[in-house]
């Protein structure tokens, strides 16, 4: 058996190791990870080789019209890049194969010829790259397709994705917990590799296309859209470490910044940021939204998530009456033993000065990365409506994004015009628990 010295990205070491049904890999663009699975797909193919085992290895993609737009040339680069694989395969212009003829590499589309991998005999391993737009049914017929075993081995299902849609069948491998799923994520970070010219394409992204900064560079899930008000600010903070854990401090001011829902059946959502102002610090907790739900649902959700005693900050329309109940937000607040705040009508170009005011403090913001992951999606949304045949714009587009935002520009514009000098406790770790 032929021992080989293989370099890949420390992240994936452990995916790789012992036994698995999946193994795979999620992220944007320069982590390494297609060219690391391409010459991982040779090497386990050597390995069958050689141990006397025959059969395939099946490449597939989801759209494959021709070998060109297979992952051929891929594997032709990694095995290349490794001599000993190099001695191994024989590379010719439309086939990979090994030298003793007991292993092939195999390429096929998953969207029109599906029905085909099922007639495919001995697939040894199966690695589907660029898997974010698979079907539900394509995975449902490949995965049965991988039942070969042996005494040490099964046929594998590899995975390689860049993230777009939280909905997409493939998410299904992520986070599973099963210990035979061996999945990760990674990103241009974990590339000890990454190329001088893609880290000028970054910082060239970062700058000019924000709004898709995250979803290309960190694998995030497509939420901001093209003139989204504040993509550049959350990618800036992304890149800056500061969507992460946060510490709630039991001894500062807990705050609710409220946008005021309804109880109709045609209501708008009620959103609720919970935040801590600590020092210069702006610490974002989390995010709470819901459509149709009567105040005694927010309230109880407060209560039940320990802020029974946080400062309830509301619009200026908090102070009137629900149209299906004859109360106000700010009253019954207060009966449930809330200290209330009602910030004032700003009049004409409120939500322009909300805006602004997000994009002045947002160099301040740390956000609990899985507590506020559905408002911070609202805020990459957020955008302007335009009139593109004339560009127009006409202010921000009111959708299911701009609750969470206008409660989040409530949020910017109290604390910019209000005196929150509290005492920093934050260096009081003994009194801070993380969040």
């Amino acid at each position: 058996m032929t021992e080989l010295t293989i370099r890949l990205p420390r992240k994936l070491r452990p995916v790789f190791l012992g036994r698995a049904d999946v193994r795979g890999a999620h992220g944007g663009r320069g982590s390494g990870k297609t060219r690391s699975f391409a010459k991982m797909a040779a090497v386990q193919g050597m390995r069958f080789g050689q141990a006397g085992i025959k059969g395939q290895i099946l490449c597939a993609r989801q759209f494959m019209n021709s070998l060109d737009d297979s992952s051929l040339e891929e594997v032709k680069r990694a095995i290349e890049d490794e001599p000993a694989l190099a001695a191994y395969w024989q590379v010719g212009e439309k086939y990979v194969k090994s030298i003793d003829g007991n292993v092939w590499f195999s390429f096929a589309g998953l969207d029109r010829n599906i029905g085909s991998v099922k007639s495919k005999g001995r697939i040894l391993l199966c690695w589907v790259d660029e898997a974010e737009p698979v079907t539900e049914h394509a995975w449902n017929t490949l995965i049965p397709t991988l039942r070969e075993e042996g005494e040490q081995w099964n046929a594998e299902l590899w995975i390689t994705w860049n993230p777009a849609r939280k909905t997409a069948p493939v998410e299904r491998f992520r986070n599973s917990g099963d210990p035979l799923v061996k999945v990760v994520e990674l990103n241009w970070q974990d590339n000890p590799r990454f190329p001088a010219k893609l880290e000028r394409d970054r910082q060239r992204d970062l700058q000019e296309r924000p709004d898709q900064y995250d979803n290309i560079w960190n694998g995030g899930f497509v939420v901001a859209i093209s003139g989204a008000y504040f993509a550049k600010s959350i990618a800036v903070a992304q890149e800056e470490g500061r969507i992460g854990r946060v510490a709630i401090d039991p001894l500062m001011t807990l705050r609710a910044y409220w946008d005021i829902g309804g109880t109709g059946a045609k209501a708008d959502a009620c959103a609720i940021w919970v935040v801590q102002f600590i020092g210069r610090e702006v610490r974002v907790l989390r995010y709470y939204e819901a459509i149709g739900q009567p105040l005694a649902t927010h309230v109880d959700w407060l209560r039940r998530n320990g802020y029974e005693r946080a400062m309830c900050v509301l619009p200026h329309d908090g102070a009137a009456h629900d149209k299906v109940f004859a109360v106000s937000y700010e009253s019954e607040l207060r009966k449930a033993g809330f200290e209330v705040k009602v910030i004032p009508n700003m009049g004409q170009g409120a939500a322009m000065t909300r805006i602004e005011a997000v994009r002045r403090l947002f160099p301040s913001i740390w956000f609990h990365a899985d507590g506020t992951e559905p408002g911070r999606d609202a805020l990459g949304w957020y955008h302007e409506k335009r009139d593109e045949a004339r560009n127009i714009g006409f202010g921000p587009n009111h959708d299911w994004a701009s609750h969470g935002a206008d409660a989040f520009g409530l949020m910017a514009v109290d604390y910019l015009s209000t005196d929150h000098s509290e005492p920093d406790m934050s260096a009081l770790d003994n009194y801070t628990t993380d969040y």
